[in-house]
């Protein structure tokens, strides 16, 4: 097929559950592409000499190549050179912002809308999953060295898979019941199910790692009682201590850090409730503090739960949201009401100590600030107030403190991040690795997956030398 005609084709759209529906379940969204889909669309890719979708990848998966493979009928094949350099590609199909990676740089985008590289990746892995396809790729020899892996979250799990495959033994330490980090208790079932991320670590298990849940590394054994049986260490804790606004009335019964809200409901299946003895307030009407894509899925959450009125304050405009498009695009849709260039001041309550309401004040938009975004000004005088009986706040998390707080001589940032190199993992200590947000900050699930798979490249020349 020529160049022109396959940029005469659509981007195949994706068929999902209706929105007045699909708010009161807990069920993923969309279904994902037939096999007839997506074959159209990977027709769609221009098989770039020079791919620049592959530069826009953190882990570089081979783009060009598994989409000919769809386009060709040779689903499981392209499921196999995707795990060539991707180690969870039906999490990275659901939850990447490919819009602002691979798709960015699509040259059918340049014309069009770009290729649906994300559906497509979805879709081989769903496939090979579903049929049983799913085979063990080459392993090396064993080489007797052990590593340690403190943390089962995106960056833990694709160090560990590419450790093994080179002939390491890997254990991967797991403070909670489940494994899989941030892929298990921040985003929700709808997004991405927990089976999903079940058969991403049971296939690990089948490669050879072991996983220990139910072990708080800092508390149980520290890095360096690690450093004492293992060769080396990756830390991949994450960015799970939350962030308050530390305005008035933050301490009153039926306020939540997105934290707490999300694992409660994810995790714990409090809205199984009673069947799971997790309690969770199932407001009326509640609102979320941020505009990122944990506040779309804390206020998405909250109408699941029965709420009748969801409200998201965001002090900027729809416009500077940080959440991606499609999860704006669905909140909205599902009914998530939108209270912009508003920023919360004083969280109100009543004489048992519950919430009551939000005072808010009314913003405009200045000069840009650092960020490159304009910078929000309060507009005096402007003061109301939202009735609410729940609030969620979703402003961002910071780094887990438990591990650098009991690692004695690992460097800091003044943020309490872990310092590391970033294109080795290492850190200020001999044989301690770390990468994702730990060291970055809350980023994306690709971005942590990246560093993974470097620290796992250092990593193993480091047992070489050693």
């Amino acid at each position: 097929m020529s160049a022109d005609k396959k940029q005469k084709i659509p981007r195949q759209p994706m068929p999902e559950q209706e929105p007045k529906v699909r708010a009161r379940n807990f069920d993923e969204v969309p279904f994902g592409y037939s096999p007839e889909t997506a074959m159209l669309e990977a027709s769609r890719c221009l098989q770039c000499k020079k791919p620049k979708c592959v530069e826009g990848c953190p882990v570089n998966v081979k783009i060009p190549e598994f989409i000919g493979l769809i386009a060709e009928g040779d689903f499981v094949g392209a499921a196999r050179k995707l795990k060539e350099t991707n180690a969870l590609p039906a999490v990275c199909g659901r939850v990447c912002p490919q819009e602002t990676q691979c798709e960015a740089k699509c040259v059918v985008g340049k014309k069009g809308e770009p290729v649906a590289i994300g559906r497509l990746e979805r879709f081989a892995a769903d496939y090979e999953r579903d049929h049983d396809a799913v085979t063990k790729p080459a392993m090396a020899p064993s080489t007797g060295k052990k590593v340690a892996i403190v943390g089962s979250g995106p960056a833990g799990l694709t160090c560990a898979g590419d450790l093994i495959k080179l002939g390491h033994e890997v254990t991967v330490f797991e403070a909670l019941h489940k494994p899989g980090g941030v892929l298990v208790y921040g985003i929700p079932e709808f997004r991405l199910p927990k089976a999903i991320v079940q058969a991403e670590v049971d296939y690990l298990k089948s490669l050879g790692v072991k996983v220990e849940l139910d072990f708080v590394v800092g508390m149980l054994d520290t890095v360096d009682e690690l450093l004492a049986k293992y060769d080396a260490v990756f830390i991949g804790t994450g960015a799970g201590l939350p962030v308050f606004m530390n305005i008035p009335g933050e301490n009153l019964n039926g306020v939540y850090s997105a934290n707490e809200y999300l694992t409660r409901s994810n995790l714990m299946k409090a809205y199984l409730f009673p069947e799971y003895d997790t309690p969770i307030v199932k407001g009326k009407k509640v609102a979320v503090f941020g505009g990122g894509n944990v506040a779309m899925d804390a206020s998405r959450t909250a109408l699941r739960l029965g709420a009748e009125h969801s409200y998201i304050v965001y002090r900027r405009s729809e416009a500077e949201m940080p959440a991606r498009n499609e999860e704006i695009h669905h909140a909205v849709e599902e009914g998530v009401e939108l209270v912009l260039l508003a920023n919360p001041v004083r969280i109100v309550g009543n004489d048992e100590g519950w919430v009551s309401g939000v005072e808010c004040v009314r913003m405009e938009l200045g000069e840009p600030d650092e960020s490159g975004r304009r910078r929000p000004v309060p507009v005096e005088g402007s003061e109301f107030i939202l009735e609410v009986d729940t609030v969620v706040v979703a402003i961002g998390n910071g780094p887990n403190p438990l591990v650098p707080n009991t690692t004695p001589g690992l460097e800091l940032t003044r943020w309490g991040n872990i310092k590391a190199d970033e294109e080795t993992g290492q850190t200020s200590r001999e044989g301690v690795f770390a990468g994702g947000d730990i060291v970055t900050g809350a980023a994306t699930v690709i971005m942590a997956m990246g560093a993974g798979k470097k620290a796992a490249v250092a990593i193993h020349e480091y047992l070489q030398d050693k």
